[in-house]
């Protein structure tokens, strides 16, 4: 598979995400999104690294991916804490930090 073939699919990986953010209104599905969007990163970096011969982009993805953890880690503890308090997970309906 040439580069062609990796950055076609980290374009599909990446429409799919953005589809998941745009139309869903679960808390968790946005969050998956997102995360699918990283992932298409993250095979753009791989995939140009290994074209050019290069460690610099698997040094970011790995980079990449811990922050990925961490923020999915983060998100879904808010999550959680704001379905405790509100009892719904609905992104519409999630006005807790406004004034």
């Amino acid at each position: 598979m040439g580069l062609h073939g990796y950055l076609a699919l980290a374009a599909l990986t990446f429409c799919i995400g953005l589809f998941g953010v745009l139309t869903r209104r679960n808390a968790v599905a946005i969050l998956l999104g997102i995360e699918l969007m990283l992932n298409a990163v993250n095979i753009n970096l791989v995939a140009f690294a290994r074209f050019h011969g290069d460690l610099t982009g698997l040094v970011f993805t790995l980079f990449t991916i811990s922050i990925t953890v961490a923020e999915i880690a983060l998100g879904l503890a808010i999550v959680i804490l704001i379905f405790r308090i509100r009892r719904t997970v609905e992104a519409d309906q999630l006005d807790l930090l406004k004034g």
